[in-house]
């Protein structure tokens, strides 16, 4: 149930990669996979989950992150709204010099670096700047975008409008069988989180017993395969309480939660809040951002 190695080359002439994604029908698919460079993703709209190493959440309105090496992830968009670009940046901590970083004025970048082995989500002004200006790298000479890379690195890490995912890495052996367990277990949740879900089943998929799986699944993840399945659903939720006209117990039963009482514990225990204090503060953040775009409308105007 380990993530598979990517391989990544950084294009003729450059000391990092840099992709563009805004054909319409691109869809991210969810691929269980680690590589030893620092990683920066711009999604400029739409909605999805963040699974990264341990951590699972749900963005909406597009999402900024930013992954340490060798943390292990899925594909991150799952519904696209309006115009859709998504921007990757993939580096190694030494792709300008084994002690490039290590220079004084590097120090609050350094300082980024280790932030992001727990991966982080940025908001506000912040992600809209660096989406910006990720968007326009893609016309610029490569001397152009290696400055202009420095300067995305140093603006997020002065940055205070971000979020610590607290994601942790695991042991990594890589194997193939590995990969298409987790690829297993992973689509047979994603298929069936709203019912009740039998471990023997989950455990026929990859072809273990019950015992050897729940051995299996906390080895590799420090948690149980109960938490995982109960983190799933709880992202799913917090997707659904963007939807005024739905009751949290409507909100329960559509995520895999008959009980509301067991749904309100779990949510507090996996966001941190209660799901209707979560509702209000969704409501504060989308009608803050109406207004952001309101007002950068009316100054192009």
């Amino acid at each position: 149930m380990k993530p598979i190695l990517e391989k990544i080359e950084p294009g003729f002439g450059s000391s990092f990669k840099i992709q563009h994604f805004s054909d319409p029908g691109y869809c991210n698919a969810p691929q269980w996979h680690f590589h030893p460079e620092y990683e920066i993703v711009y999604v400029s709209t739409g909605r999805g989950k963040r699974h990264i190493g341990d951590h699972i959440s749900y963005f909406q309105n597009g999402d900024l992150i930013f992954l340490g090496p060798n943390l292990p992830h899925f594909g991150f968009t799952e519904e696209i709204l309006e115009e859709h670009v998504e921007i990757v940046i993939q580096m190694k901590e030494d792709f300008l010099g084994k002690d490039f970083f290590q220079q004084p004025e590097m120090h609050l970048i350094r300082q980024l670096f280790e932030r992001s082995r727990q991966g982080l989500t940025y908001k506000g002004e912040t992600k809209r700047e660096v989406g910006r200006r990720l968007m326009k790298m893609e016309k610029m000479d490569n001397f152009a975008k290696l400055v202009e890379l420095l300067g995305i690195l140093q603006l997020m890490a002065t940055s205070t409008e971000y979020k610590l995912l607290n994601a942790k890495g695991f042991a990594l052996e890589v194997g193939a069988q590995d990969h298409d367990r987790m690829r297993a277990v992973y689509k047979y949740v994603e298929k069936n989180f709203q019912e009740e879900i039998r471990l023997d089943l989950v455990a026929s998929k990859v072809s273990m017993t019950v015992p050897a799986f729940c051995r299996y699944f906390k080895k590799l993840t420090s948690k149980t395969f109960t938490q995982f399945a109960n983190e799933f659903r709880i992202a799913h939720a917090c997707r659904l309480l963007a939807d005024e006209h739905l009751s949290i117990a409507a909100v329960s039963f559509d995520s895999g939660f008959n009980n509301l009482s067991h749904f309100n514990k779990q949510f507090r225990l996996i966001a941190g809040t209660s799901p209707s204090h979560y509702r209000k503060n969704l409501k504060k953040l989308v009608d803050s951002n109406y207004l952001v775009q309101l007002t950068e409308s009316e100054q192009k105007n």
